[in-house]
């Protein structure tokens, strides 16, 4: 199991390179050493590893657990932050930009993400890589556009890693001075904790969902630097509280960026374009 998570770390995920046919298979294998894991009422995760010295070690690490002042004995995204940073390392290296896309399913990710590409396509070179459970549909779906692209399915997993991302542009080979949009898979929890070597996250929220999201999932709207409500189309049939929203988003992120979008008639988008192209415009790691 991973222990930020509750995914399976057995599972086997794959790395699809639409163009080509070729498919990547990796399998994640942890725990050999006898990793314990204990997830607290509040939700933090303790582990630890079962080859302790002696029964007085194990009885101090379990009263850390359930005491007031809960001392994680490692770091569980340390393997995964490392890799991060090679990709950071890797992106700069390239001048390219790198964003990490995020919503609830259905949010609407790839329906902006392919109309982005095709307004963009005469300014800035977009490729993607493509996250989802299962099927390679919104793959081809970008495909499509004409931009490259390549799908990572995480099996049970529930979130891209680093190592996915590293052994996606492997496959994906982006141009130099180009963008790399991530579309991870559906998920407000998750995503927001695996830092994948982005330059920036990029939350999408749409009004077919509540306008409490930004307080009900904190977390992924604080690690945020932009938001973009979408399928604003659609608020003379929805109940759906815009104000609220924004200063919920606020609340949480006092510094987001919010865009209100449209990407089935346009409305608002020019906001989220410019945005963008400034963002290309500087070095990629600021």
């Amino acid at each position: 199991m991973c222990v930020t998570c509750g995914c399976s770390d057995d599972a086997e995920s794959k790395v699809t390179n639409l163009a080509t046919g070729e498919v990547n298979h990796h399998h994640h294998h942890h725990h050999d050493d006898g990793t314990h894991t204990h997830t607290l009422l509040d939700g933090t995760v303790i582990t630890h590893s079962h080859s302790h010295n002696d029964h007085q070690e194990a009885s101090q690490i379990h009263a850390k657990m359930h005491g007031t002042t809960i001392s994680l004995e490692q770091d569980i995204l340390a393997k995964n932050n490392l890799l991060a940073a090679q990709n950071r390392g890797w992106f700069k290296g390239r001048n390219i930009l790198a964003l990490n896309l995020m919503s609830s399913p259905g949010a609407g990710k790839t329906t902006l993400l392919t109309r982005t590409i095709k307004d963009l396509t005469s300014k800035l070179t977009i490729s993607v890589i493509e996250g989802d459970q299962e099927t390679t549909n919104d793959a081809k779906k970008i495909q499509e556009t004409g931009c490259k692209v390549v799908q990572i399915n995480t099996g049970t997993g529930c979130h891209l890693d680093a190592s996915m991302i590293e052994r996606g542009l492997q496959q994906l080979n982006p141009p130099l001075n180009s963008v790399v949009m991530i579309e991870n898979v559906g998920n407000l929890v998750c995503p927001a904790l695996f830092d994948l070597g982005e330059q920036a996250k990029v939350v999408i929220l749409s009004v077919t969902e509540g306008e409490d999201k930004p307080i009900k999932y904190p977390h992924m709207f604080r690690a945020s630097e932009v938001m973009i409500l979408t399928k604003i189309d659609l608020l003379p049939y929805v109940q759906f509280d815009v104000q609220k929203c924004l200063e919920y988003a606020r609340q949480v992120n006092p510094e987001i960026q919010i865009f209100q979008v449209s990407s089935t008639t346009g409305a608002g988008l020019e906001t989220w374009y410019d945005w963008l192209s400034k963002k290309v415009s500087l070095p990629v790691m600021g």
